[in-house]
């Protein structure tokens, strides 16, 4: 049994939980691992009570853009364990070695999983630590017990799939939100049976296989966006498939060595303790290692694909670009889309059996959980959420227990790689120290050096 464990029934409404934690994709689930962990290391009186809250049925990681072929953008060695500690059973390394794989996967001389066989290991992960989660459950409010003042959160769910079953409530001394992205999509596009947003790219997809297709359009123009588009042109070999962006042309990611120093766990540390102007340049400056790029390598298919079909005079690639999208209508049979050359031009139509928005995501507002607690959380100037080095949300006196955020929330204090993969081991390793420093503040004994090194990581709430 996980040295984790939560009895999956209801609670008994006395006993309090150390963590509950609000979602559960890989920045959760390597949350638990590193707690998974230190329980098997410590145990006993030492260990940490913790449930997760997930409202999928099972665990799943974009299985819409699961795409055959689509490799990983990140090196295996960035998993959910490694960076923290390499001898973890749960690294990367340790999956390949059960599923009998590590010597086939190192004769391919690659650091870059596909991202079906990434999906594979996170879903092991996730396996391992089951006993943590509770699948299937949605959060719908969160409220400090007895009113205020207090050091006791109470975190209320009800089943996702809205069935009558009873609601749940758990008692908490510290909530983790990690409830991912939000679909981004222009403004007055609303998705719908022939418009989609490419997260949802397979399974719609499959619900058209099978029939005649003119053409296909997909808006964006990043590696999600690229990736669609080779995806839709091998699949529907009668369609035209017609990539719309307001760029002239796909920009490569920045890959290179120095490049990457930006998602080394140091480079959190400098970007925390820089002044705003200086975050606010280093977004800017390495925008081009994440945001709307994409890999070298898919952009010269891309264009090699496009070529040879215009050598043989049938072009089904097709590459609208310095193009805006105004406007979409959703048809009984397709999408008809708006659209508005930038350089020259006049505004024209274009008909398609579906549209896919590649328009990237939004952050997930972690306030929007929380209800009237939201108020006594800390914001800076620009309305954004006060955030301690160790991911706690800053509060006023009267919140006494933790709230921590993963996720892009954080990515104005802690960089770019609060919604990346690259950090998560890492991060992990914080909150888990954060987590054993707030229960010794509270007289639970924690382990030989774990109050040093949580205390390391404090910094001043100036």
């Amino acid at each position: 049994m996980s040295a984790g464990h939560v009895d999956a029934g209801r609670d008994d409404g006395q006993s309090v939980h150390d963590l509950v934690g609000i979602g559960f994709g890989p920045a959760n689930l390597a949350l638990a691992i590193a707690i998974e962990e230190h329980n098997a290391h410590c145990g006993g009186a030492r260990s940490l009570r913790t449930a997760f809250l997930e409202r999928q049925r099972e665990f799943g990681w974009h299985r819409g853009m699961l795409l055959a072929g689509a490799t990983m953008q990140v090196s295996f060695l960035k998993d959910l364990a490694t960076m923290r500690d390499p001898s973890s059973r749960f690294t990367f390394l340790r999956f390949l070695h059960e599923q009998g794989r590590l010597v086939d996967f190192m004769n391919q001389k690659t650091f870059f999983p596909t991202r079906i066989e990434f999906h594979e290991y996170l879903s092991w992960c996730a396996t391992g630590v089951s006993e943590q989660v509770r699948y299937g459950r949605q959060v719908h409010s969160v409220s400090l017990e007895d009113g205020g003042g207090s050091d006791v959160l109470q975190v209320r769910s009800r089943p996702a799939d809205g069935s009558a079953a009873e609601g749940e409530t758990l008692r908490a001394r510290n909530l983790v939100i990690g409830t991912g992205l939000t679909p981004r999509l222009p403004d007055g596009v609303e998705l719908g049976p022939r418009v989609w947003h490419n997260r949802d790219l397979l399974p719609n997809s499959r619900s058209l296989k099978g029939r005649s297709h003119r053409r296909f359009a997909v808006v964006g123009a990043g590696q999600s966006a690229a990736e669609t588009v080779e995806f839709l042109h091998r699949e529907f070999p009668d369609a035209e498939v017609c990539a719309v962006f307001s760029r002239y042309g796909y920009s490569p990611a920045d890959d290179s060595a120095f490049a990457n120093r930006i998602f080394d766990p140091g480079a959190v540390d400098d970007f925390y303790a820089a002044p705003d102007d200086v975050k606010r340049s280093l977004l800017d400056y390495h925008s081009n290692t994440n945001y709307s790029v994409v890999d070298p390598d898919l952009i010269e298919q891309l264009y090699r694909t496009s070529y040879q079909e215009k050598v043989a005079g049938d072009e089904r690639m097709r590459f609208l670009n310095t193009t805006a999208l105004t406007a979409v209508e959703e048809r009984e049979d397709g999408a008809r889309l708006h659209l508005r050359p930038l350089i020259e031009g006049e505004p024209y139509t274009l008909d398609c059996d579906a549209v896919v928005m590649a328009t990237g995501y939004r952050p997930t507002d972690p306030r929007t959980l929380l209800g009237p607690l939201a108020e006594e959380c800390l914001t800076d100037g620009a309305g954004r959420l006060r955030i301690s080095r160790d991911h706690r949300v800053l509060t006023t006196p009267r919140v006494r227990a933790g709230i921590y955020v993963q996720g892009a929330a954080t990515e104005h204090t802690h960089g770019i790689t609060s919604s990346l993969l690259s950090a998560l081991a890492v991060r992990s390793g914080e909150i888990c120290d954060a987590l054993l420093l707030d229960r010794a503040g509270r007289g639970v004994p924690a382990p030989a050096g774990a109050v040093e090194a949580a205390a390391s990581l404090a910094v001043t709430t100036d």
